[in-house]
């Protein structure tokens, strides 16, 4: 089949984040000005360059009690600095319960029953249990085009890295399950890594 964005899909469900799968998912952690606190999960994210590293996520709803976006957007725009937590199979529960769409006045750390601390870089609080923590101050808030799409990009200033995910020097994905984000309700578990060197490497 062939079809048109703009002409519809006519199937029962939208396929298109289907087809960029999987994709790894932004547990985007901010802190407004006044000192509230919110937690969010992202599938529109990824790394975008190593020097200076950089990520950056895209937000692609609103809030009826937000203006011009969503909480993690509005409090970045207000602090200019936001925390990627890496989602473990661990944690696949809590990540989904700050999925929903909470008031602004709720604190999706206390909600979902995980432990905050304070970055070491930013004015951040970041998820304890992750199995690592991105700090990043923001370099560009990117509008995209239809209605109330953004993209964030980060520079990392910090990067916290849970001591039992190391191994022989390696972050090693075994110790924690990543988590995927496929199509429509669909995750996946990354639970059967391989290594594959590009031709001419060693």
């Amino acid at each position: 089949m062939f079809y048109r964005p703009a002409d519809g899909h006519g199937l029962p469900h939208n396929p298109f984040n289907a087809l960029v799968s999987p994709r790894p998912i932004g547990w985007i952690s901010t802190r407004g000005a006044d000192g509230s606190e919110n937690l969010a999960p992202y599938s529109f994210f990824n790394a975008v360059a190593y020097v200076p590293p950089q990520v950056m996520f895209a937000t692609t709803g609103s809030k009826p009690d937000r203006e011009g976006g969503k909480d993690s957007l509005a409090n970045i725009r207000e602090t200019g600095v936001f925390c990627v937590n890496v989602v473990s199979k661990a944690l696949f529960l809590a990540m989904n319960t700050s999925s929903g769409p909470w008031p602004k006045e709720v604190d999706e750390f206390r909600l979902a029953g995980l432990e905050r601390i304070d970055c070491e870089t930013i004015a951040c609080s970041r998820v304890l249990e992750a199995p690592a923590g991105l700090e990043c101050r923001v370099t560009q808030i990117v509008p995209l085009a239809g209605r109330d799409n953004t993209m964030v990009i980060g520079e990392v200033t910090g990067i916290h890295l849970r001591d039992d995910c190391l191994v022989e020097g390696r972050f090693a994905y075994e110790r924690f399950t990543p988590v995927g984000r496929l199509g429509y309700r669909d995750y996946a578990y990354v639970d059967d890594p391989f290594e594959l060197a590009r031709p001419g490497e060693d």
